[in-house]
């Protein structure tokens, strides 16, 4: 649909259709009203057009009361509204379009006026003091102003942390799930066997395991238990700060974490492919792991998409936790400037704010790239299945050969054994 389109549905929605015209209308006037009553800054440009503006808010008032009384009327004409109401004459329809233009023009004058103008003012106010000011958003701009590069700092960990972190895990789920889905195979010998069952129970542990535990704690063991390790090879506090810093140690911590998530997640998307793409992979001579990894598995990954993505948006949010061992992200940050000025509200206020639109971006991101991936993959389809092409699938190289010309040589063989 194109923006044209889309403007005439949308006028269409708000001024031509009479059951929803005054209703959108009217709150679109009392939201005029309400920027109307807020007081005018430094910067506002009605400030010195005292009755132009005492008109708007007049007629917004009117346009209130035209709309409650065309809702009393709907209420009590309730059918045969459309025949018996001013409101929709022919007359009548393009005077009350233009007027509910006007409302929406007036609306978004007093924002501007009240709204943009009003927060530049404060922005202007709050720079140019040499103190941090009490107003609660000239508090913000101020603090924000004078700790950029702090809170710029925490961003950059935040982002780095979740984006690495949540790539180093996929890899590692990718080798987890191997193991974890593993079964036993008439062919295999018996240390394949037990190499098989021990790979898959080492799999159901660590998700248990990880999954089962906080990831503040899961920060915490890591980083003491890597400080000491090293503290007993003899390497003093500063070398193993070199080596194994706040940072190293949450992304260690985000990884892990995440990878029994994304082993389950990915585990799910396997088993949702058809148990016949892996029966016809193996009739067509693919081993079990040749099966799994040119058949089975892109399918899955592709079916685990939506969910893999959401890990890393919540990696951004959960790394705020691995504060408590002193890696400086967002939320590290935040914490030091509070400590500073000493303002909570606002600052964890601008902290949130951050992290939605880190996660809205991501999620944003993330949903452009599952877009992007959304063509389903060739699917390997059972025999009786009249359209798989053998080389492609198999992944021989040789030329395709779907399985109806099979059937056709194999039916022209059985006509010619039986015609000798």
């Amino acid at each position: 649909m194109s923006v044209k389109e889309r403007l005439s549905g949308l006028r269409h929605f708000v001024t031509d259709d009479h059951r929803y015209v005054f209703l959108t209308t009217s709150l679109v006037a009392a939201i005029g009203i309400w920027f109307s009553m807020r007081p005018r800054s430094s910067m506002s440009f009605l400030a010195g057009m005292y009755a132009v503006e005492v008109a708007m808010y007049w007629f917004l008032v009117a346009w209130l009361a035209l709309s409650a009384v065309a809702l009393i009327f709907k209420l009590t004409h309730w059918k045969n509204y459309a025949e018996t109401s001013p409101f929709t004459k022919p007359q009548v329809k393009p005077i009350i379009r233009w007027l509910s233009y006007l409302v929406v023009i007036v609306t978004l004058v007093l924002f501007v006026d009240r709204a943009i103008m009003g927060f530049s003012a404060t922005m202007q106010t709050a720079l140019a003091q040499d103190r941090n000011p009490n107003d609660f958003l000239g508090s913000i701009i101020y603090m924000l102003d004078k700790s950029a590069d702090i809170i710029g700092q925490g961003v950059i960990t935040t982002v780095e942390l979740s984006v690495f972190g949540t790539l180093i895990a996929f890899f590692l789920a990718i080798l987890l799930v191997f193991l974890r889905i593993q079964t036993i195979d008439r062919s295999d010998n018996d240390f394949v066997r037990f190499l098989k069952r021990f790979g898959s129970e080492f799999a159901k542990l660590y998700s248990t395991v990880v999954r089962g535990t906080p990831m503040m704690v899961q920060a915490m063991l890591i980083y003491f238990a890597g400080f000491g390790i090293l503290r007993n090879t003899g390497m003093s506090v500063t070398e193993i700060g070199g080596v194994w810093s706040t940072f190293i140690a949450g992304l260690v911590t985000i990884s892990l974490n995440s990878t029994a998530y994304m082993m389950e997640v990915l585990r799910g998307g396997i088993e949702a492919v058809d148990p016949g793409q892996n029966e016809a992979a193996r009739s067509l001579g693919l081993s079990q792991w040749q099966a799994m990894i040119k058949v089975v598995f892109p399918q899955g990954v592709k079916n685990a998409i939506p969910a893999l993505s959401n890990e890393l948006v919540v990696n951004i949010k959960d790394s705020s936790v691995l504060s408590v061992i002193g890696v400086f992200d967002l939320m590290f940050a935040t914490k030091t400037v509070v400590g500073i000025y000493f303002k909570q509200v606002e600052l964890y206020v601008v902290a949130a704010l951050v992290y939605l639109c880190l996660t809205m971006a991501a999620s944003w991101l993330l949903g452009k790239f599952a877009k992007h991936l959304s063509v389903e993959p060739a699917p390997l389809t059972s025999v009786s299945d009249m359209n798989v092409t053998v080389g492609t699938v198999a992944g021989t190289g040789s030329s395709e050969h779907s399985l109806d010309q099979t059937k056709a040589r194999n039916q022209q063989g059985a006509d010619q054994e039986s015609q000798r």
